[in-house]
């Protein structure tokens, strides 16, 4: 329960333990000045937002005004509508795929089925279901529809 209230002051689960871990270090400093030992759990919460409020008074600035912006750290992030679009356009040519090929392609990765397991299901062998799935992923990457998302 402390720890989640310590969690709660800070924005780091980090921060959050050395917070606690503090908190309880100066409750075992005063334990002979605490008069209601039942009453720990309130002291020990106080001191948690007392400790906390210290760190927010005496907190360094960490961000410096600068001319120029930084690099960014990374590509950007793809953009939803376009991922949308290649999953719509990938279903659309799964579909397209003949069934026993259509099927053994959604087991093993739209419900993410081992081979062992989409074998089982389908009821053949795992040597079948490994080249029924490569002959739909050749198809798949042949598929003039998905060359257009790409």
């Amino acid at each position: 329960m402390l720890l989640r209230t310590a969690r709660s002051l800070t924005a780091d689960p980090g921060d959050a333990e050395d917070l606690l871990q503090t908190a309880l270090a100066k409750t075992f400093v005063a334990w002979n000045r605490i008069e209601d030992h039942r009453a720990l759990d309130g002291y020990v919460r106080r001191a948690l937002l007392n400790t906390r409020t210290s760190q927010w008074r005496r907190r360094k600035v960490d961000e410096f005004a600068c001319d120029e912006l930084p690099e960014p750290l990374g590509p950007p992030a793809p953009d939803p509508a376009e991922q949308q679009a290649l999953r719509d356009a990938m279903w659309h040519a799964v579909m397209r795929l003949p069934d026993r090929q259509r099927a053994m392609v959604v087991l093993r990765y739209y419900e993410d089925l081992s081979e062992a397991r989409t074998a089982e299901v389908l009821g053949v062998s795992v040597g079948t279901v490994k080249s029924a799935v490569s002959r739909a992923l050749a198809k798949l990457r042949e598929d003039p529809e998905l060359s257009t998302v790409r």
